[in-house]
């Protein structure tokens, strides 16, 4: 018998059978925390009208503007091969178009509304349309599990309505709202996970085995970390960048078991966590993962004209993989291929981007992004009518990013708050990975999956303001009026900046004014 095997055994046999202590059921409820709000229906009708109003603002007008029936900015690259992808069954084979760079299922589902739609406006902004709204209604629930708060929950849904990157990329045919999309799918399986976890070793507690072991109980198989694994494998079947929340959450994930065990008394919870949980961790953020991503290229593999498909017969070059099938090799060498297009996308120092932008702009949106410009045939009652659209994100917002960031890392650090510490692992995880290579070309949308974690830390902080809506009634109602005021500032700067992240039809008065810093121009 192994040294764990016969220290569970000892445990066990002087473990006390019968009813829980009181000192027990203490430790349950210290370990599972705050329950969730008891207004269940109510929270569910609130979910679904900020729902219902986020889609009808995604979806009005959402085949303008075009380039005379053309997609507009990025759109050029990803709406052609979405086309491809729907002619040919779910793979591309035109490399004439040289910017095949990223997995395929971003342009799959693009593929679906110009199935449903044609190859239109309406077409290749649908599905990023209906992932935006769907991201509405997930940050609403995410919220209200994070807070406790129902209110705080409503507060999350109006804010990300109320995002200019997140409203301008839900309506532009590209694959940043789909990475945006999956990663807070895999966030929200974080918490159900988080909340399972606690609940099993409340129940353990309570039953006298929860320190039966020094390094605590197994915890069986958690379908909501598997969830997170498909998920994350979903983001990076959508763009690369979606590695980086794989590490990120699973990082935070073990962090998490840890201080679950240490809350339920186990007497050594890192090294229960690192023997019980690291394991199946890397199962589920990384094994399904890369399954769930070369799921993704099946209709590449199983194609005869994919791009690529069979580079690995073509070429001489030979390295560890070998071993493998042919078509994995092909994969491997093509990615080879999109990896170096990536790293040596730099941009010349004699003619830089007009609209680049490097990842110290993006927290405040101090560079936001031109994607469409019309001086000409616009009609808004004068002689000179501007139509365009710019990615800015809602300056309400995101010139608090700093400050929101700054306070969650002392929530983490020094009140080791795991809800703070959950926004920074998201926010962190999207945002510092692109200081690794500052000479490569970026743009302010790069900055996309950012955005419902800002909108979640903001709430965090209102609900700080709030005082979680306790402490006295005159407390209780300076904190709403404070979250009132601060949510009515934000919906009056959306509505402000709504002609230019709509495309409408302005004075070059207006469109001057809606340049509030001279980095916007």
């Amino acid at each position: 018998m192994s040294v764990l095997a016969a220290d569970e055994a000892r445990a066990s046999d002087e473990s006390n059978a019968g009813a829980p202590s009181p000192e027990a059921a203490r430790t349950a409820a210290r370990v599972i925390g705050n329950p969730m709000p008891a207004d269940r229906l109510r929270g569910w009708v609130v979910t679904l009208v900020i729902g219902l109003i986020g889609g009808l603002v995604r979806l009005q007008n959402l085949g303008s503007p075009t380039d005379n029936g053309s997609p507009v900015f990025d759109e050029k690259h990803y709406v052609p091969q979405a086309w491809q992808m729907l002619r040919n069954g779910g793979y591309e084979d035109n490399p004439g178009y040289e910017l095949t760079v990223h997995p395929p299922l971003g342009k799959e589902l693009i593929a679906i509304g110009e199935w449903l739609f044609g190859y239109n406006g309406w077409g290749w902004r649908f599905t990023g349309a209906v992932c935006g709204t769907l991201m509405i209604i997930m940050i609403v629930r995410i919220a209200r599990r994070l807070t406790r708060s129902t209110l705080l929950g409503a507060v999350a849904g109006i804010l990300l309505i109320c995002d200019g990157v997140l409203h301008l990329q839900s309506r532009t045919g590209m694959l940043d709202i789909f990475l945006a999309f999956w990663v807070l799918v895999a966030f929200g399986f974080m918490l159900l996970d988080r909340d399972q976890v606690r609940s099993r070793l409340a129940i353990a507690v309570e039953e006298g085995w929860a320190t039966a072991s020094l390094y605590g109980p197994r915890l069986g198989f958690r379908w909501y970390r598997f969830a997170v694994g498909v998920s994350l494998g979903l983001a990076l079947g959508t763009k690369w960048s979606g590695m980086y929340f794989v590490a990120g959450f699973g990082l935070l994930s073990v962090i998490w078991d840890a201080t679950a065990r240490r809350a339920a008394g186990v007497r050594h919870p890192w090294q229960g966590a690192l023997l019980r949980d690291v394991l199946p961790a890397l199962w589920s953020f990384i094994a399904v993962a890369v399954l769930v991503y070369l799921a993704c290229w099946a209709p590449w593999f199983s194609s005869e004209t994919g791009i690529d498909r069979y580079l690995a017969t073509k070429t001489d070059h030979h390295g560890w993989y070998d071993f493998m099938p042919q078509a994995l090799r092909a994969l491997w060498q093509y990615s080879g291929n999109v990896l170096h297009f990536h790293e040596t996308l730099v941009t010349p120092k004699d003619n830089p981007h007009p609209w680049e932008s490097k990842p110290w702009t993006w927290p405040m949106g101090l560079r936001p992004q031109l994607y469409y410009y019309n001086d000409t045939g616009a009609a808004c009652g004068t002689d000179h009518c501007i139509k365009a659209t710019m990615l800015i994100g809602t300056p309400a917002m995101w010139w608090l990013s700093v400050p929101m960031l700054a306070w969650s890392l002392w929530k983490t650090v020094f009140r080791t708050d795991w809800r703070y510490a959950a926004v920074l692992a998201g926010y962190l995880s999207g945002y510092l990975p692109w200081f690794l290579n500052l000479d490569r070309q970026m743009y302010f949308f790069y900055a996309t999956p950012l955005a419902a974690f800002l909108v979640l830390g903001l709430v965090l902080c209102l609900g700080e303001i709030g005082g979680q809506l306790r402490d006295g009634l005159e407390r209780r109602t300076t904190g709403l009026l404070v979250i009132s005021l601060y949510v009515g500032l934000v919906v009056a700067n959306f509505v402000w900046l709504w002609p230019v992240l709509n495309g409408d039809s302005i004075t070059d008065t207006h469109w001057q004014m809606e340049h509030w810093l001279p980095s916007w121009d």
